[in-house]
């Protein structure tokens, strides 16, 4: 029940990430992406480790804990999806952050947020 709960959020938060995307709401869409791969990650984590999930949003820091294998270019995907987090939450970031955030920048990462996101799901 817990792992369907963490999937169907995800699942509606990439429904988000997506009308935030197509309507140019960039820094909100990648912060929405962040949850998506956050709560796929937390569903993978229960039904690998049987219990609740750390309740931490670091994406490698909720993989290290499930002792999930993963290659450099996997680690570094998920630092950076784990800054969008960050950069998106709080004030002082913000304004810094909206500056990266065009529209090829936020193309290139919600394409890698899906990609990973399908990878996640065939792991569940």
């Amino acid at each position: 029940r817990i792992i369907k709960h963490w999937i169907e959020s995800s699942d509606k938060d990439f429904k988000t990430m997506i009308d935030l995307y197509h309507t140019q709401n960039y820094n909100w869409a990648l912060f929405m992406g962040h949850l998506v791969i956050e709560k796929l990650l937390k569903a993978l984590f229960v039904k690998e480790k049987g219990e609740f999930p750390p309740m931490i949003h670091d994406l490698r820091r909720i993989g290290e804990k499930m002792n999930m294998e993963m290659n450099v270019s996997q680690v570094i995907l998920l630092d950076s999806i784990s800054r969008f987090n960050i950069n998106a939450r709080y004030d002082d970031y913000k304004q810094s952050f909206y500056q990266p955030c065009t529209e090829d920048f936020t193309t290139e990462w919600v394409e890698k947020i899906k990609d990973f996101r399908l990878w996640i799901k065939t792991k569940l």
